[in-house]
């Protein structure tokens, strides 16, 4: 009885994304399931499918908190980049945010999702919107739509080569000079080209 009482004093949907974040974090996304959703929420199975229709759902749910969470963390690196230096910076914290929470960004981009989830989906353009606006600003004669988005591969490349073990992640310091020096790198080579 103690599960009827949680699920209905309680915020289930909530209940249940905190749930799937634990599991994600202890056991990556292979232990993530309805079910295990459930008894981690110590609801009936059937009680998550209440507000999501299946696992794609759920893992979209958790991926838009994560894009959110993202956006805030990148916005507190630098709240209006406006120099290469900064842009750099800015990198930096996408990198650390994935090195801090790697089973929520393998979730947010490597987990197959509801593309039809609204909430994801405007979460994902909002981090999007984020990147184009601080290359505009420090880039303000290139083409935003183009330089976006080799900006946002640098790092989202970046955060993979750590989270996977190729580059050093052995210290903060180690990934602040490889992810700075990665990105400053291609900006003062950029002119260089031909």
């Amino acid at each position: 009885m103690p599960q009827a009482t949680a699920y209905h004093h309680g915020d289930l949907p909530a209940a249940c994304l905190s749930a799937a974040r634990e599991l994600l974090e202890e056991d990556g996304s292979a232990a993530l399931s309805m079910r295990a959703v459930a008894r981690r929420a110590g609801v009936s199975p059937t009680a998550p499918y209440r507000h999501f229709p299946d696992r794609e759902a759920l893992v979209s749910a958790v991926a838009a908190q994560g894009y959110r969470e993202l956006a805030e963390h990148l916005a507190a690196a630098h709240p209006a980049p406006t120099t290469p230096e900064e842009l750099a910076a800015v990198a930096v914290a996408y990198v650390r945010f994935a090195l801090d929470h790697p089973a929520l960004f393998r979730a947010m981009f490597a987990e197959p999702c509801d593309p039809g989830n609204e909430e994801r989906n405007a979460a994902t353009a909002a981090v999007a919107e984020y990147v184009r606006d601080i290359v505009h600003r420090t880039f303000p004669g290139a083409d935003p739509d183009a330089l976006w988005t080799s900006v946002w591969a640098l790092a989202h490349g970046l955060a993979f080569l750590h989270l996977d073990g190729k580059l050093d992640a052995a210290t903060p310091e180690a990934v602040t000079v490889q992810v700075r020096t990665a990105v400053l790198a291609l900006f003062t080579a950029a002119p260089a080209l031909p």
